[in-house]
């Protein structure tokens, strides 16, 4: 955020606390702060891996940044190392 636009990535946030907020917070009771604290770090785990988003083409941001990212990988990698890493079933190291 580079101060030119805000409103637009404010948007975002936003709409993040607003799902935190309904789909995990306003759902339970917390005995204390570790609790919350532990149970909010589960439903970001889940926010990432597991729940698909609209906006996404119903896929998971983990699934969109791992394809980005094998993309990347793939246009550097030389094509005898690439074909290495399919043999050998390693795709993620």
């Amino acid at each position: 955020m580079d101060g030119r636009g805000r409103v637009f990535d404010n948007i975002f946030i936003e709409r993040l606390w607003r799902t935190l907020k309904y789909e995990e917070v306003y759902l339970k009771d917390y005995a204390d702060v570790w609790e919350a604290e532990d149970n909010i770090g589960n439903y970001f785990e889940f926010y990432n891996t597991e729940r698909c988003h609209s906006a996404l083409g119903y896929k998971t941001p983990e699934e969109v940044y791992l394809k980005k990212r094998d993309v990347t990988s793939k246009i550097n990698m030389p094509a005898e190392r690439e074909e290495t890493k399919l043999r050998n079933a390693s795709f993620l190291s």
